[in-house]
């Protein structure tokens, strides 16, 4: 593999062309990003509509960054990134709103932002036809033909490799507390899981998820990468889907252990912690004890199953710790870096996210009005726009309805659309690392 002279943050030394650490982490350090995954759904049944490649044409035309993933009823939506997370905010709400216009309005979908799709079955779902997904399929068979996951990937700006080593060795122990409250997926087959995050242990099938490894130094993070590579483990590094994990090509680190998110605010609120915990880390010394694996192991277990209801261990492992104690201890330690990039209101939010998580939510709303209606209701959240139209459609079918039948004039539909393919469209499936 080509190797070329990289700075690593203290010292140059000789790197494979993939390892060369981006300057555009030195030139925005901590900006933020974010990658939302979401599933599209038929509104009449709820059920899994594969129909990504027509969604991107139309999503392509209205300027949004979008792409497929492994399942043909699931695209991505891509941000770019930002020195705060208010204007991250900002673009994020007009993606949803040019989004929602093309899903919602243009080919009459709900768009489902959550870790699962709550009534998906395998057997519905078609898997994509680019290049980096049937790979994907080819390398995990029939792990790939199971139901679609879906989670929330913010990325963090760190200035050099260095810096990115310490800030991903750093965060592992924190990776639980943000899945606890990120967790938005209690739902599979139509039925309560059990757990709040069932996104966790159905896409730990795949190999090489979880924790990273705690790795010292980039060198040791490269070997590690190079070795899957030279074997031919791996195609290229985007096959290592830890819950976080190092992108020397943008200079970021990308946290993805999160479940995708239906609220915008949500999505801001973890944003902000994610972006402090990075620069926490990054800038602290390494500790001399490191977390031990099976702990973390056990811990990302807890957090998928209980949320922030979950009793997690703590890094000594000598005691339970209330989920929502941790995340207090986390909040309060990140006070200083979030005043420094200008964040503070945005971590606020997280303290009332986790007092009403997505995943009790979803099971209030289930009880009141069945399983079914999940998907909708989803759907209506993604978009605050999108939900007014829906509603003001509804009540002008309700009115339609009322008039007797021999005075009816026009009935109110949805008029077809038809979406026509652009000339300069292209579906860059090279790099979009999310199975």
């Amino acid at each position: 593999m080509a190797e070329a002279m990289a700075w690593t943050g203290e010292r140059e030394t000789a790197l494979p062309a993939w390892a060369c650490w981006s300057a555009a982490g030195a030139a925005a350090p901590w900006s933020v990003g974010v990658e939302e995954e979401v599933a599209l759904s038929h509104p009449v049944d709820g059920r899994v509509a594969n129909l990504a490649s027509e969604a991107l044409v139309g999503l392509r035309g209205r300027g949004v960054d979008a792409s497929a993933e492994t399942h043909a009823c699931v695209i991505e939506c891509k941000t770019r990134a930002h020195p705060t997370v208010a204007e991250l905010g900002r673009e994020l709400r007009a993606l949803r709103s040019a989004a929602a216009g093309v899903l919602v309005d243009e080919l009459g979908l709900d768009v489902v932002a959550a870790g699962l799709h709550p009534l998906a079955l395998a057997s519905e779902v078609r898997l994509s036809a680019g290049r980096h997904q049937r790979e994907v399929a080819a390398t995990t068979r029939a792990l790939a033909r199971r139901e679609p996951t879906m989670a929330l990937h913010v990325h963090v700006g760190v200035p050099d490799a260095d810096a990115a080593v310490r800030g991903l060795d750093g965060l592992r122990a924190d990776l639980p507390v943000l899945l606890a409250v990120a967790s938005s997926s209690p739902f599979w087959h139509g039925e309560d899981s059990g757990f709040a995050s069932f996104r966790v242990p159905l896409f730990s099938g795949f190999p090489r998820t979880g924790p990273p490894r705690r790795f010292g130094s980039y060198e040791a993070y490269v070997e590690d990468v190079e070795r899957l590579l030279r074997v031919r483990a791996i195609p290229d590094p985007g096959f290592l889907w830890w819950d976080a994990r190092l992108r020397p090509a943008l200079g970021t680190i990308e946290v993805r252990v999160m479940d995708a998110q239906a609220v915008l605010g949500s999505v801001t609120a973890i944003a902000a912690l994610v972006q402090c915990l990075v620069r926490r880390c990054a800038e602290l010394a390494p500790s001399s004890e490191p977390v031990a694996r099976d702990l973390l192991d056990e811990n990302r277990f807890l957090a998928a199953r209980d949320g922030m209801r979950a009793e997690l261990i703590s890094p000594s492992g000598r005691r339970r710790v209330a989920a929502r104690v941790v995340l207090e201890r986390l909040l309060d330690g990140c006070g200083g870096v979030a005043a420094a990039l200008g964040c503070e209101a945005e971590l606020a939010a997280v303290a009332a996210l986790a007092g009403a998580p997505a995943d009790e939510q979803m099971r209030e709303h289930a009880e009141r009005e069945g399983v079914a209606s999940l998907p909708r209701w989803l759907s209506g959240r993604y978009d605050a726009s999108a939900s007014r139209r829906r509603r003001a459609e509804r009540q002008a079918q309700r009115r339609s309805a009322s008039v007797p039948a021999c005075t009816a004039t026009s009935t109110i539909a949805a008029a077809p659309t038809t979406i026509h393919s652009h000339p300069e469209t292209t579906f860059d499936d090279t790099d979009h690392m999310t199975a």
